[in-house]
């Protein structure tokens, strides 16, 4: 019995060499074929690139697939014509040195030879990334990596992509319930490693800095990490010592910097017992240095700080102690994820990767008092 694959493709040959379709005609897109069919849009592109490689069509990339002008060995077989490498897309909310940059150095790198990358921002913006979702769809790309923005809701394109097996891998952000493939830092051992070293070196009264939308599943993990962290020590968490209130570093900031080194200030004012202060993100981490030398005091003297996150570019100069996401591996795997799928292997993976505890200038041992 023949691949599903290969029914479409015969049917489609069919319709060509009888002329229902004639040369130039435009054929039915991979999703019209898909729906037609019943069957997933890999396996329609897959019809699909069979009919250009033997000749019968050709694509014009953002128009869509039209009949080709058949040779005279009736067979409308081009054998030169080799499989086109595929066009994947990447969308991320922003880059820095901290985090992303070395994302997509090593996506493009592993690439390399196998691929064409289109990136484009969405700024952390749901509704940005919604349409840029949908001109890369138009455009004919053959996969996507996202790096999700933020959003109360599940985005519809991505459950659409979802829903039709489109090639579809997302990055750190995980949707509880949503059976697409993932590849993520793993949040919860990253953050039982960094509060187990401030353990080490005697600190227990440790404040969690986070943003005020904490509500995101890489930020629920750290947060799952930390509480592990003490349960494992048998010491009881004391949540009074949490901040949810940090608003500037959202990607559509609700707050100033200035403001929140002055919400920082008062939670340390309010905890006079905190000897250390864990930032989910290395931005907070600015905020929260400044706002402990805003109050006299000195880090790591008087205020241990440790995050996630750290630009390499500091590696010989003051830094924070800090967890460091495997960019290099985050990439990788998420390519060659990418590529699998691209290939019709339409099982769903959830990859964790380890981040590594760098230390820094920012922690030092409690001294007992």
């Amino acid at each position: 019995m023949k691949s599903l694959y290969e029914q479409v493709y015969e049917s489609l040959k069919e319709e060509i060499i009888s002329a229902k379709y004639k040369i130039g005609d435009k054929i039915p897109s991979e999703n019209e074929l898909a729906e037609a069919f019943q069957v997933s849009r890999i396996t329609s592109k897959k019809a699909l690139e069979m009919l250009v490689n033997e000749g019968f069509v050709y694509r014009q990339r953002g128009k869509g697939t039209f009949v080709a002008k058949q040779r005279s060995d009736n067979k409308g077989i081009n054998h030169s014509l080799k499989m086109e490498k595929p066009l994947f897309g990447l969308i991320i909310t922003s880059f820095t040195d901290s985090f992303g940059s070395g994302l997509i150095h090593y996506i493009e790198e592993e690439s390399d030879g196998k691929c064409f990358i289109v990136l484009k921002r969405s700024q952390g913006d749901p509704e940005r990334e919604e349409r840029i979702v949908k001109e890369l769809l138009d455009y004919g790309v053959d996969g996507l990596i996202i790096y999700p923005a933020h959003s109360e809701h599940y985005s519809s394109e991505i459950l659409k992509m979802v829903v039709n097996k489109f090639p579809l891998v997302l990055i750190d952000r995980i949707f509880k319930g949503l059976g697409a493939t993932s590849v993520a830092t793993d949040n919860q051992e990253a953050a039982l490693k960094g509060v187990n070293y401030l353990f080490e070196i005697g600190h227990e009264q440790i404040g969690v800095l986070m943003p005020v939308d904490y509500e995101m599943t890489s930020i629920e993990d750290r947060l799952t990490g930390i509480v592990n962290a003490y349960a494992d020590k048998q010491v009881k968490v004391n949540r009074d010592l949490w901040c949810y209130h940090i608003k500037s570093t959202l990607p559509i900031p609700k707050a100033t910097g200035e403001e929140d080194v002055e919400v920082i200030k008062e939670h340390i004012r309010t905890n006079p017992k905190m000897t250390a202060l864990f930032a989910l993100e290395y931005n907070i981490a600015i905020l929260a240095k400044t706002a402990v030398e805003q109050l006299g005091m000195k880090v790591p003297e008087d205020m241990s700080i440790i995050c996630f996150d750290s630009p390499p570019q500091y590696d010989l100069e003051w830094r924070f102690t800090h967890l460091k996401q495997n960019e290099e591996e985050l990439g990788r795997v998420a390519i060659n994820r990418l590529l699998h799928m691209y290939q019709e292997n339409n099982e769903i993976e959830k990859d964790r990767v380890s981040a590594m505890l760098k230390i820094g200038n920012s922690t030092k041992p409690l001294k007992i008092k």
